[in-house]
């Protein structure tokens, strides 16, 4: 038996119906693009959550939150400093998964050049900001040591920033040009990268309307980035913060250490309101080690905290895992609900495979007469069945780009699909293996006729 003559027999069969063919395909054809596009919408949901995720500084940074303190210790409170200098001090100093330190200083404060002006939060950082937050840099460059040691009047700015306080300039430089801040003048070093969801970048490429964010003004990360306006950490306190800075007694507080480098071990007390942080983050080595990292910080800050537990870690490590369990969860159930018309397309294939039998019995009952097996005539009605499922599996795939570009453009490019060959292979398989199983029935039936009552039919 010719496995390419039977392949041959079977395509020529379906080429002399083809309206037939037609119609049986369309089951596969739509199944496997309902399948493959359930799987393509999924992955371009999870890519923006991803992307989300990775603009908040990624699974390997981690927040310190303040917390109530338990139960037992609640008598004691007042004995932590709170969440201070202190700490990113001492996890700078000690811990060994750590690769940087973000504490922060916030300000609202105005910023002015020329005849714009607007309200903003303003940030005091150490250097390492830049790593923890995931910013990068376009123009210019970084807050660095020697911008703390000397308390520099300078400042790392957004694109948001740059398009309200130069209104009439699309193509202006801000570098070394100077901001008012509350009046004082600070220097342009740095301009941030413009970040925004890809959705947001094709449209921007393709000239169309960029779609708005589905988040609130609050929790966009890209409106909050691209707002981003960075001071050195010493710099937002003896301008800003150390006018507060009395402790309760009423007597001046000593100044704090800055030193975002090992070399400073030195940690103070806190005196009072303003050496408490507004933020503190930091970036650890490998997210493999998360949990031992987060150990490790606990047991410093415990010391830093005298003992009391008003504090608590926030990794996104949970929200990376949930974005994957989502993602496998709407995948398995819109995989199901789209297989089932694979399944339809299955039971139209088997349908039409017992009808031709019955039309093709003669032909069955010669071919046996002239010695061909039960075995040949299940394998030639296997392979028509499997011919039809992979013509149509692969139709299936084309449309499946189509539906997906439909899909796009009915929600102005909010939807849009990744299309990956593990996916694209999965449900040509499948379709494929329906075809298989589809013409099991049929091809037993056929191989089953007793040749002699096949020669009397018709």
């Amino acid at each position: 038996m010719n496995l390419w003559n039977s392949f041959y027999t079977g395509l020529r069969e379906i080429l002399s119906h083809k309206f037939r063919s037609v119609l049986t395909m369309m089951g596969i054809i739509l199944g496997v693009a309902s399948l493959l596009t359930t799987f393509a919408l999924v992955e371009g949901l999870a890519k923006k959550s991803r992307e989300m995720l990775n603009s908040l500084g990624g699974v390997e940074t981690i927040r310190v939150f303040k917390k109530e303190p338990p139960r037992e210790q609640v008598h004691i409170a007042d004995l932590s400093p709170g969440i201070t200098i202190a700490d990113a001090e001492a996890l700078r100093e000690h811990a060994t998964l750590i690769t940087a330190v973000a504490p922060v200083y916030e300000q609202s404060a105005t910023l002015e050049h020329g005849e714009a002006d607007y309200r903003y939060t303003i940030r005091g950082v150490w250097p390492e900001h830049v790593i923890v937050q995931n910013h990068k840099i376009t123009a210019g460059r970084a807050i660095c040591q020697l911008d703390l040691d000397e308390a520099a009047k300078v400042c790392v700015i957004g694109s948001r920033i740059v398009q309200e306080l130069w209104p009439k300039d699309p193509n202006v430089q801000p570098v070394g040009q100077t901001i008012l801040v509350n009046s004082r003048p600070f220097t342009v070093i740095g301009v941030l990268e413009h970040y925004e969801s890809e959705d947001a970048k094709r449209a921007r490429k393709e000239g169309r309307p960029v779609p708005p964010s589905r988040y609130g003004s609050r929790f966009d990360p890209y409106s909050r980035k691209n707002s981003t306006f960075l001071i050195p950490f010493t710099t937002m306190f003896f301008e800003f913060k150390s006018a507060g800075g009395i402790g309760s007694s009423g007597s001046s507080s000593p100044i704090p250490s800055f030193s975002s480098s090992k070399s400073n071990s030195s940690t103070k007390d806190d005196p009072g309101p303003n050496y408490r942080l507004d933020e503190l983050a930091f970036h650890i080595t490998d997210p493999q080690k998360m949990a031992e990292a987060q150990a490790e910080a606990h047991k410093i800050l415990l010391a830093s905290h005298r003992g009391i537990e008003d504090f608590e870690f926030e990794n996104r490590v949970e929200w990376s895992e949930g974005i994957e369990k989502q993602n496998t969860q709407i995948k398995l159930v819109g995989g199901i609900i789209a297989s089932i018309a694979l399944i339809v397309g299955g039971l139209g294939i088997t349908n039409i495979m017992l009808a031709s039998i019955t039309e093709r019995i003669r032909e069955i009952g010669v071919r046996r007469a002239v010695g061909a097996k039960g075995t040949h005539i299940f394998v030639q009605i296997i392979i028509e069945g499997t011919v039809l499922a992979v013509i149509g599996g692969l139709a299936g795939l084309v449309a499946a780009f189509g539906l997906l570009e439909i899909i796009e453009q009915a929600t102005s490019g909010d939807s849009q699909g990744i299309v990956n060959t593990q996916a694209a292979l999965a449900s040509f398989i499948f379709a494929v293996v329906i075809g298989v199983v589809s013409g099991i029935y049929p091809a037993w039936q056929a191989s089953r006729i007793p040749p002699i009552e096949a020669l009397r039919y018709g």
